[in-house]
This record gives structure tokens, C-alpha cells and sequence, in this order.
């Protein structure tokens, strides 16, 4: 039944990764008929974000009220009513108006399952859930595709993968009691119904600030690289328009796989030591970059980035319960995700300032200075709360 339980938890990553490149796949198809400038698109995600932040600060409260699979199936339903939503609207404002759901809904699912995995599975399955959430997102944007492609409009991809989670809930619903028989069947399950953490109790716990600073600096570089590579190998490297963009996939391409070879790692090496390793590599593929030489090792550069980035993120999460307990941990990764997603909302535009006013080309240095400040936050996190 275990076994069942996480087969579903496995369908739920790649649903949840569905939606989230679907803005950007269908936009260029979307503002000409809200008679919208292009740039819209930014107010979308800011909304959509702001929700995440919202919902993901609340999810020691709402996990401890309902319980983690509640919390899911609920998040999960939310999300698949934004994107019917989003299918049959025919005004900027009201598209504005589903985001918040769309956001909310994303951000408590996403701290509720992580930290549920990260209580009741080892971390390779955590490794292999983010790479499932990987495999997601690539589909998204052919699903949209192909909508497109048959004329059928881009309602009909957001109605897509409305469908899809609305399936997905009705299975989460039916396993609710998987859930508790997991929840009851762990040395670390949590009572529900305990008294949830305020923020500021949570900032005060040792290890905390330092945890919070690597999350948000481990999104900053992670969506700066998604959303800048393309244009630094194009504005400073020379390739053409089309090459750029194609190459730039190679970031999604290290991830994807190197979660996939990360879940067979973690099973010699340590949490810690699987985000050391991926920091180091990280270094690699900066100073790749730096290099004065040919494309080819700016493109190995790049690869190695994202390669680097895999074992982080699941990594960081997996290793919570152990830093700060399995009774605080659904605290610290809900103010974890609301750290990645105020990373990722904020670093991309900043270097899109700098790139505009002095050079893309300092790229690589911007992505090293949120490598150092992350690697020192989490030197710092293994001495205030060591596992235990």
C-alpha cells in the first residue's frame, strides 16, 4: 500500500510540473487577443508567485489542520480550477484573477509534498520526484504545442492539463487513507492538530536565516541561468538567435538527468555531501563560462550549471527533518519555498538591469556571487543545526 502511495506521489510531481512553463509556451499566442502589451506576461507571474509565497508561509498550519494529503488534494483541485479558468477567459483581468488561486494552490502542494516525502521516504526517491517534476514541465509546453499546432486554440491546452489534474485529484482524494497509514506506520510522523509556528519563531530557530539565504540564492542562480543563458549566448558569444536558444535547453537537460543519477548517488553519499558535490560542480560550470575559448566549452558550462544544480534543491529539503526535526520541518520548508519563490522572482529582473545598463556579459560573476553567499550559508547551516 506504501508502495502504491508513493506511485501516486510520483504522478503528482509530474502534474505539478505540467502547468508551470505553460505561461511562457502559450503567451506569444495569448496577448495579441487580450490586446495586452507582451510584457504582461510579468504581471501574470508575479501574481501566480505572490500566491505561492502566501500559501507555502502557511502550510505548517494548513498541514497540521488537515493533514499532508488533504493539503495536496485540495492544492491540487485549486490548481486544476485556475487552469479550466484560464481556458475560458476572454479578458486580461479576469486571466489576472485565476492566477491567485493558480498560486495559492502551487505553493501549499508543493511545501505539503515535499515535506511529507521528505519525513516518510530516503532521499533518492526525493531525487527522483524532482526529476519526475522535470520531466513535467518539458511535456507542458508540447501539450500547449500541439493544441496550437491542430488549430484547437490555447484554451484547449490549459483545458489539457485542467483535465489531467482534475484526474489526479480524484486519485489523491481515494488515497487520503495511504496517507495516514504512511503518516501513522513513520518513526517521524507528526501529530496533526499541534500548535503551528508564527514566522517569526521560525527565523528565530538556529540554522533557519541560513537555510532560508541558500534557498533563495539556489533559485536566484537556478532562474537566472533558465532565463539569461539564451541571451548571453547570443549577445556575447555570438551564436545566432535560433543556435541560442536551442542551446540554452542544455541547463534543463543537466537537471532533468542529473536528478535522475542523483537518486542513485544519494544512496552512498550524504545529503550534505550530494550539496557539496552539486555546489562544486556548479563552480565548474561557472568557471567554464569564464573561460576565454571556444562555444563548446561555454555550452559544457552551461551543462555542467545545470548538472550541478540537480542535487540541491532535493537535497536541502530531504536533509530538514534532519537539521531541525520532523515537528518543525513542514515550518522551515514552507518559509523555504517562500524564500525560492522570492528568489525567483527577484534575481532574474535584477540582472536583467544590469545586463540592459552595463553587460550580459557579466553573467557568470553574478552567478558566482549566489554561489559563494550559498555555499557559506550552508557551511554555516551544518554548524548551527547539525543533523541529528
Amino acid at each position: 500500500m506504501i508502495n502504491l502511495l508513493l506511485a501516486i506521489i510520483y504522478l503528482a510531481f509530474i502534474s505539478l510540473g505540467l502547468p508551470d512553463s505553460l505561461l511562457g509556451a502559450a503567451w506569444p499566442s495569448m496577448y495579441p487577443q487580450f490586446n495586452v502589451p507582451v510584457s504582461y506576461a510579468g504581471i501574470v507571474s508575479m501574481i501566480i508567485a505572490a500566491g505561492t509565497i502566501v500559501s507555502s508561509l502557511q502550510s505548517d498550519r494548513l498541514t497540521r489542520k488537515l493533514g499532508a494529503g488533504k493539503v495536496t488534494a485540495i492544492s491540487v483541485a485549486m490548481t486544476a480550477a485556475a487552469l479550466l479558468g484560464f481556458s475560458v477567459t476572454g479578458s486580461f483581468r479576469l486571466l489576472c484573477l485565476w492566477a491567485i488561486p493558480y498560486g495559492l494552490g502551487a505553493g501549499s502542494v508543493d511545501a505539503a509534498l515535499n515535506n511529507y516525502v521528505a519525513l516518510h521516504y530516503k532521499s533518492r526517491h526525493m531525487s527522483w520526484l524532482h526529476c519526475m517534476w522535470g520531466l513535467g514541465a518539458s511535456v507542458g509546453p508540447y501539450i500547449m504545442g500541439g493544441a496550437l499546432t491542430a488549430g484547437s486554440g490555447w484554451g484547449a491546452g490549459y483545458r489539457y492539463i485542467g483535465f489531467i489534474q482534475i484526474a489526479l485529484t480524484a486519485f489523491l482524494f481515494i488515497s487520503l487513507p495511504l496517507w495516514k497509514k504512511a503518516a501513522d506506520s513513520s518513526p517521524q510522523s507528526v501529530n496533526e492538530g499541534g500548535e503551528a509556528l508564527a514566522l517569526g519563531q521560525v527565523i528565530a530557530i538556529p540554522g533557519a536565516k541560513e537555510v532560508m539565504v541558500c534557498f533563495f540564492c539556489y533559485c536566484a542562480l537556478e532562474q537566472t541561468a533558465i532565463l539569461w543563458a539564451g541571451s548571453y549566448l547570443h549577445l556575447y558569444k555570438g551564436m545566432t538567435a535560433d543556435a541560442a536558444a536551442s542551446h540554452a535547453g542544455l541547463f534543463f537537460i543537466g537537471i532533468t538527468a542529473g536528478r535522475a543519477i542523483s537518486g542513485f548517488i544519494t544512496i552512498k553519499l550524504s545529503d550534505s555531501q550530494m550539496i557539496r558535490l552539486g555546489l562544486g560542480i556548479i563552480a565548474a560550470g561557472i568557471a567554464a563560462l569564464l573561460l576565454p575559448a571556444g562555444n563548446l566549452l561555454s555550452l559544457a558550462g552551461l551543462s555542467l550549471i545545470g548538472l550541478g544544480c540537480a542535487p540541491i534543491y532535493p537535497c536541502i529539503i530531504h536533509s530538514t527533518p534532519g537539521h531541525f526535526g520532523a515537528d518543525r520541518s513542514q515550518a522551515l520548508i514552507g518559509v523555504q519555498m517562500a524564500s525560492a519563490y522570492v528568489g525567483s522572482c527577484l534575481a532574474p529582473p535584477l540582472f536583467g538591469l544590469i545586463a540592459n545598463h552595463i553587460t550580459i556579459s557579466l553573467m557568470p560573476f553574478y552567478l558566482l556571487a549566489y554561489l559563494v553567499v550559498m555555499t557559506a550559508m550552508h557551511e554555516r547551516l551544518n554548524k548551527k543545526a547539525p543533523i541529528f
